[in-house]
């Protein structure tokens, strides 16, 4: 019986040391989110209020919950990161 029980504890270990790890590597590899963006010549065309008001929108929305442009709702709706390339590429 003591035998079971240091297996399950081992077993609660090793997975817990998985959850750690992939939840370490999914907060290195986000995207970054920007503080500004400027033009060429450093003027302030987005400041940083407004990145953060942009996205206190997409998030009131539920724009979260029909995919994203990083491809993580790709379960539940389709990736927009080539449309909105495609969509950059035509307006230029």
């Amino acid at each position: 019986m003591k035998r079971l029980w240091l297996i399950l504890g081992a077993v609660f270990v090793f997975s817990f040391a998985i959850l750690g790890y992939i939840g370490t590597e999914i907060f290195r590899q986000a995207p970054p989110i920007p503080k500004a963006v400027v033009t060429s010549d450093g003027s302030i065309l987005i400041a940083p209020e407004q990145v953060s008001d942009g996205q206190n929108v997409w998030q009131a929305m539920g724009g979260m919950q029909v995919g994203s442009i990083w491809g993580h709702g790709s379960y539940v709706a389709p990736d927009w990161t080539a449309d909105y390339l495609h969509r950059e590429c035509v307006s230029s």
